[in-house]
């Protein structure tokens, strides 16, 4: 299973979503999107949009100044 890292740190609420939603079109189904936002919406926006478009969101974790987001992309 492979793992690719979206950069959004510093972009506001609703581009990390956006940019996330671009992003795992392009990818295949299993494949996990780390995406590193500062903005403390994506903390709410990222997991809804997971639960609206059918993804599994695995969590998050806090970095230096950038949180984490972990997605899986599922076949929807």
């Amino acid at each position: 299973m492979s793992e690719e890292t979206l950069d959004c740190i510093g972009l506001l609420c609703p581009l990390p979503v956006l940019r996330a939603r671009k992003r795992l079109l392009a990818l295949p189904a299993g494949t996990i999107l780390a995406v590193q936002a500062s903005d403390p919406m994506a903390a709410i926006d990222l997991p809804h949009f997971c639960a609206e478009a059918g993804h599994d969101f695995l969590g998050e974790l806090q970095g230096a100044g950038f949180t984490t987001y972990r997605i899986r992309r599922n076949a929807t």
